[in-house]
């Protein structure tokens, strides 16, 4: 079944506006005031023209998040989608005492990452995992197209490279039940590398810090080849959940024992993005806005939608704005593998910077549309408080998603066209 999941809290989507961008207020003068007798000299205007068309973003910021993605699809309006993440880990305990690791037999090597999410079709996956064989840095900004050097050995165990995600099925570890997680089972030859390092009675496991000089890090991704246009899924890992991890389990005089390797906010960390729109439908958008009037596009980590309509400051000076609503319907089937995004973020460019105007876009599935209210801001651009009647549109988890919508420009084929509604009175 192809779905799309968000555990994403309400809170972290504020602090990811707050992080990515300054926040305005506008005024909101005339919101929910129309009384009888205004409603009798109200005017409702829905003519506005409005230009649509598409930017591509080439530097997204990936590090700092505490969300990982890994997978791939292939999406038939904008192309292959493939994700994957780099990670620090840290001690759970330093310098640990492993006492004879000669008595020490290897039972497993276990990454777990818990699931936050998943956006496509729910299939088989082949991942990958390698060893940094250079540092990571909290101090450093990584981006969506950054790569670091890795060691060439694939890590995960031969055979168990091929996995079929649960995201909504509980993982159980003995008699323990927890949330469910992707569990990658790595070679064993690593887990006693490491034991055999922490018993040499050298610098490396004494403080987090030597150690992820030693140990710089994984690097997590999918190799899942040419896949068929509308096939597979991009998960999204909680990282800085206690169960996201590496652990070596082993016995030792018989007894079963651990030993965590965490992943943690105290991690630097980021995602590897690659995107192809190449002959797709959107990069021509891009290339060419004039084509946005009939279509257009966006796409977490990669394109936004704009909206220009100018025609706002057109509207009588000495208005009271009651209403405007910003209506983009979608093209989207019932049923379809690439479900629109729940939510859109609304900012606005000043000085080629974004600036979040606090209005979210929520979809209507019913009528498959977004419902955008600009109220408060087209009653600032008439006071004469705002100059900018351009709306740059993107999902909200922009930045931690693998989201994507495809709006209906002003001179679309189909039958739903985008429109500002705006009813005011005048004073």
């Amino acid at each position: 079944m192809w779905r799309r999941v968000y555990l994403l809290s309400a809170t972290f989507l504020l602090g990811l506006f707050v992080f990515s961008s300054c926040k305005k207020q506008y005024n909101e003068q005339g919101k929910d005031t129309l009384s009888a007798d205004e409603i009798l000299g109200s005017v409702t205007v829905d003519t506005f023209d409005l230009k649509t068309y598409t930017s591509s973003s080439d530097s997204i910021i990936s590090s700092g998040r505490p969300y990982g993605l890994l997978g791939s699809y292939n999406d038939p309006e904008f192309g292959p989608f493939q994700a994957g993440f780099y990670t620090q880990l840290r001690l759970s305990g330093e310098n640990p005492n492993f006492g004879d690791v000669s008595q020490i037999v290897v039972d497993s090597l276990v990454l777990a990452l818990e699931y936050a999410g998943y956006y496509g079709d729910i299939g088989p996956q082949n991942v990958e995992v390698y060893r940094l064989s250079d540092t990571l840095s909290k101090n450093t900004t990584y981006y969506s197209f950054s790569s670091k050097s890795v060691l060439s050995t694939d890590l995960v165990e031969t055979g168990k490279q091929t996995f079929v995600a649960t995201p909504d099925k509980k993982t159980i570890i003995g008699t323990q039940t927890y949330d469910p997680q992707l569990r990658i089972f790595l070679d064993k030859s690593l887990a006693t590398e490491l034991l055999n390092e922490a018993a040499s009675g050298g610098q490396h496991f004494t403080t987090n810090d030597n150690f992820v000089n030693y140990f710089k890090g994984l690097y997590v991704k999918v190799n899942n080849g040419n896949q068929s246009s509308g096939k597979g899924a991009v998960y999204y890992f909680n990282l800085d959940d206690p169960q996201s991890k590496l652990t070596i389990y082993y016995k030792q005089a018989g007894l079963s024992k651990t030993f965590d390797f965490l992943i943690n906010s105290n991690c630097a960390k980021f995602n590897k993005i690659d995107i192809d729109n190449a002959g797709k439908p959107v990069s021509q958008v891009v290339l060419n806005s004039n084509l946005g009037q009939q279509e257009f596009y966006t796409q977490a980590f990669k394109t936004r939608a704009i909206v220009s309509i100018p025609g706002i400051k057109g509207l009588p000076k000495r208005s009271v704005i009651h209403r405007a609503d910003l209506i983009l319907p979608v093209q989207y089937q019932t049923g379809s593998r690439y479900t629109p995004a729940n939510q859109l973020t609304v900012t606005t460019k000043i000085d080629g910077k974004l600036y979040d105007t606090g209005i979210l876009g929520v979809y209507d599935g019913y009528f498959k549309q977004y419902k955008i209210n600009l109220q408060g801001y087209v009653q600032a651009v008439v006071a004469g408080q705002k100059d900018i009647t351009e709306f740059t549109l993107a999902p909200s988890y922009f930045v931690i998603s693998a989201d994507r919508v495809v709006f209906n420009g002003p001179t679309t084929v189909n039958k739903m066209t985008p429109k500002l509604v705006v009813t005011y009175t005048q004073h």
